[in-house]
């Protein structure tokens, strides 16, 4: 569905309660255009695929993971792609609009630092129960699926039921991303924007810190801009979805 738009916040938020989203056609292209993809692209929670290796490595990494501390720079690591490609469709306006949904508490970000650097994270936008994923990006290995990892943690914890990633390419599939009609896309999102949830709910692992001595007990306090126990986090996960 294209066709040029002046697009505010408030129109960006309509538009993703009823199925639709813009892109652009190049990070060099200032227009905007409507998009209602059929089949949708989804990452149903309950059936996220983590990995042995993956569960491991969000164990162990020396990789920081923190929420909406660096909003602006996930979005500019987004824009600038990462190992696999050169650019994206995250234009100046886009930026703008997703900034500004930031500050008014509607976006939100995962980064993920090596030391001080961003080397990955993620953004998008909270709406009721519904997540929309609009991109992630990676400098360093695994840094992106460590994001999302952590993502999907903070989701189910925080009571959501859908999360949207628009399309469903080949490297979200092997996290369990699939693909629905629109009418039975339309009819989670309904779903979805009938609860509550929350993205920076309190104590995002403390639901588990109770079983899992010392290691939950130190992730039980997780909130905005605190990194999460990679242990807690795959138990949270793990608790809601079955190991692949």
């Amino acid at each position: 569905m294209n066709g040029e738009i002046d697009l505010t916040p408030e129109l960006m938020l309509r538009a993703y309660a009823v199925g639709i989203f813009p892109m652009a056609q190049s990070a060099d292209d200032d227009r905007l255009a409507w998009f209602d993809p059929d089949p949708r692209g989804i990452l149903p929670l309950d059936e996220f695929h983590l990995s042995r290796r993956l569960a491991r490595t969000v164990r162990t990494t020396d990789y920081r993971v923190t929420a909406d501390t660096d909003f602006a720079g996930v979005i500019d690591g987004c824009a600038g792609g990462g190992f696999d490609r050169p650019s994206t469709w995250i234009n100046r306006p886009i930026r703008t609009l997703c900034l500004e949904l930031h500050r008014l508490g509607y976006a939100h970000s995962i980064e993920v630092r090596r030391g001080d650097e961003l080397v990955g994270g993620l953004y998008g936008v909270a709406l009721k129960g519904a997540f929309f994923g609009e991109s992630m990006f990676s400098t360093a290995r695994d840094a992106s699926k460590i994001a999302l990892v952590h993502l999907v943690a903070r989701l189910i914890w925080g009571g959501f039921t859908l999360l949207d990633t628009q399309f469903a390419t080949d490297h979200l599939a092997q996290f369990g991303a699939t693909e629905v009609s629109r009418a039975e896309y339309r009819r989670r999102l309904a779903e979805a924007l009938r609860r509550d949830a929350e993205f920076q709910r309190a104590g995002v692992v403390a639901g588990f810190a109770a079983g899992m001595g010392d290691a939950g007990a130190g992730a039980a306090g997780a909130g905005a801009g605190e990194a999460d126990d990679g242990e807690a986090v795959v138990s949270l996960v793990q608790s809601t979805t079955e190991m692949s």
